[in-house]
């Protein structure tokens, strides 16, 4: 697929999510209705109804592409997928739910396995992130679209980390310590993969827990604003596997950590 075409696929979904995150937060100050799914993970009704309006714009806009949405069952036993979107509609449900700031909106297309689209709208915090192609990840912020090179904005010296816990395992403090991280700040939704992009923060690294869906919008920015994702080992994260289930992850923001 051409840039031109990523582009005004982005360019087509952008007033969806700022109006779907709109109305999840509507929808939290109204009291969400919370269950838990067989994997022990809430959901909400935010979820499903975010789910429903982003998976209708979406097949709207690429009515060819199949898609994959943490929410739905559709497409995710169909075998092994090349090109399809990967929906996750409320990433950080707990968040959600809590009144917290830090959940996330999240779609990514995936072509020949790996992300070349990717959008993240933070709606409580009214942070919106989209990627169309190497070289063309954003930030849009008070009418302005701020162009994201991972550009460090941290002090010298200073190496600062996302975590998915205050209370860091061993193996993660090791890695810390191994990529001399002087800070570091709890952060759970795809969000950070944002805030590297910006040079907010330099570094995130993860046991295998999350799925595709939780991380291929924020690969897709992170990845073409210049920063690296690798696996644990360094290798190359694809998507499409037959259970969605993601390695652990390296989040850099240069080479040069």
């Amino acid at each position: 697929m051409k840039h031109d075409e990523l582009k005004k696929i982005n360019d087509n979904l952008i007033d969806t999510f700022l109006s779907a995150g709109k109305f999840s937060i509507d929808l939290r100050k109204k009291g969400l209705k919370k269950e838990i799914k067989s994997d022990g993970t809430p959901v909400t009704n935010g979820d499903i109804e975010v789910n429903t309006i982003l998976t209708k714009k979406i097949q709207e806009v690429t009515p060819k592409i199949p898609i994959v949405s943490e929410e739905s069952s559709k497409n995710k036993s169909s075998g092994e997928l090349s090109d399809f979107w990967l929906i996750d509609p409320i990433d950080g449900t707990y968040d959600y739910v809590n009144d917290k700031e830090e959940f996330t909106l999240n779609a990514a297309l995936i072509l020949n396995k790996k992300p070349k689209l990717g959008i993240i709208y933070a709606p409580a915090k009214d942070r919106l992130f989209y990627s169309y192609g190497n070289g063309f990840s954003f930030e849009f912020s008070k009418n302005k679209e701020i162009k994201l090179t991972c550009e460090k904005k941290n002090k010298p010296g200073e190496i600062k980390a996302v975590s998915y816990s205050d209370n860091l395992k061993p193996n993660i403090y090791e890695m810390h310590k191994k990529f001399g991280i002087t800070e570091y700040k709890k952060m759970k939704s795809s969000l950070k993969f944002c805030v590297i992009a910006t040079g907010e923060y330099d570094f995130y690294v993860a046991e295998p827990r999350a799925s595709e869906w939780d991380i291929a919008a924020g690969h897709a920015i992170l990845e073409n604003a210049g920063g690296i994702i690798t696996d644990l080992d360094n290798n190359e994260i694809l998507y499409g596997k037959e259970d969605f289930k993601n390695p652990g992850l390296i989040l850099r923001r240069s080479k040069n950590l």
